[in-house]
């Protein structure tokens, strides 16, 4: 393996942030799912919420020789912080704080999620454009831009703008065909149909993704109490056999709660890449002062609110917790990172990377 090609892949932006002299592979999604599209493999994705997991995740991650990312989707850090806190810049600057506290040296991403433009309004493109712009001038290595919520024609033009400025300054694409929203709350699955007619449209505007996402029947967030989990992997299949002569793969979102026994089954459908977000902040809340949680509860409360909500007023307290329960939090994290990384079938992702672009 030649590790010097490995370092002179990262991406110019990425040098500068991190320093000349700075040897972390923090790598373009674009060349590690080029080199995975056809292994039968998931790697994780994870929205953190917070901090304190990030340890352990990287820790599993080293162990087990797997690619490991992590992300920031629109609604959870922004430029105004989201409901996280975190900055495009912040996020950046965390996740690289701890890879170049353990001095990491697997291959890993920083992508930022759901890079949401609801409508088709000036307002809201120039928003995800500035989000994209900051998330590039940070440091990210990978961009997922999300109109799904809009007509699949609409939806094509605006991810073809957007996805133009993440190509050219060369980090992976990620976009989505399909709203993440289960059925039974107005949401509608993915259809061959409309991949194919998205993905073609993009083709014709010069604009390629690494990854699409679809609605196969999944969520984001927790699971309510008697809710089932119910994913149409053959759906999921069939799309993915569809658009893969364009060397695309399929994103999987909304993962908390999904058995492990059904998570292992997801490379076979074509799925390279599975976020993870909610399941970090459950194992955080599990670790904090439980005055500190009660507060919160009590905020969400007062204020009708979801408990994720709380994360930003409650920042400083959350981020300044004593080291025992840090400590708890990360080792959690590793555990079921560890769970996360063998199910998804990751295992030697890293070297097998790792040697792919050393060649």
């Amino acid at each position: 393996m030649n590790i010097e090609k490995v370092l002179a892949k990262r991406l110019d932006t990425t040098v500068k942030k991190l320093g000349k002299n700075n040897n972390l592979l923090l790598l373009s999604t674009h060349s590690m799912f080029d080199v995975l599209k056809d292994k039968k493999v998931i790697i994780m994705a994870c929205n953190i919420r917070i901090k304190h997991v990030v340890p352990g995740i990287l820790r599993a991650a080293d162990e087990l020789d797997a690619i490991v990312g992590f992300e920031l989707a629109r609604s959870e850090g922004n430029l105004k912080g989201g409901y996280t806190g975190f900055t495009p810049y912040t996020f950046f600057e965390t996740i690289v704080d701890y890879a170049n506290e353990i001095n990491y040296k697997k291959p890993f991403f920083i992508h930022a999620d759901h890079t949401t433009v609801r409508d088709t309004s000036t307002e809201e493109f120039q928003t995800a454009e500035s989000i994209i712009k900051a998330a590039i001038e940070a440091g990210y290595t990978s961009i997922a831009i999300d109109a799904s919520h809009n007509e699949v024609e609409h939806n094509v033009d605006i991810t073809s703008k957007l996805g133009k400025l993440v190509q050219d300054a060369g980090l992976g694409l990620e976009a989505e065909i399909g709203e993440i929203k289960l059925v039974t709350e107005g949401g509608a699955l993915s259809t061959v149909e409309e991949s194919l007619e998205f993905v073609d449209g993009l083709k014709k505007n010069g604009v390629t993704p690494d990854l699409l996402a679809v609605n196969n029947g999944s969520k984001h967030g927790n699971y309510s109490p008697g809710e089932e989990v119910h994913l149409d992997l053959k759906r999921t299949g069939e799309i993915f056999n569809a658009v893969r002569k364009y060397g695309i793969s399929i994103a999987q979102h909304g993962i908390t709660g999904t058995p492990l026994e059904v998570v292992g089954q997801f490379a076979d459908y074509g799925i390279r890449k599975g976020n993870v977000g909610t399941e970090w902040q459950n194992i955080a809340h599990n670790h904090l002062p439980k005055d500190l949680f009660a507060e919160m509860e009590k905020w969400c409360k007062e204020n009708n609110k979801d408990i994720k909500i709380a994360t930003k007023p409650f920042k400083d307290k959350i981020d300044n917790i004593a080291d025992t329960y840090k400590k708890a939090t990360e080792d959690e994290a590793y555990s079921r990172a560890k769970e996360f990384i063998t199910a998804f079938r990751a295992k030697g992702t890293g070297t097998m990377v790792t040697e792919a672009l050393g060649r």
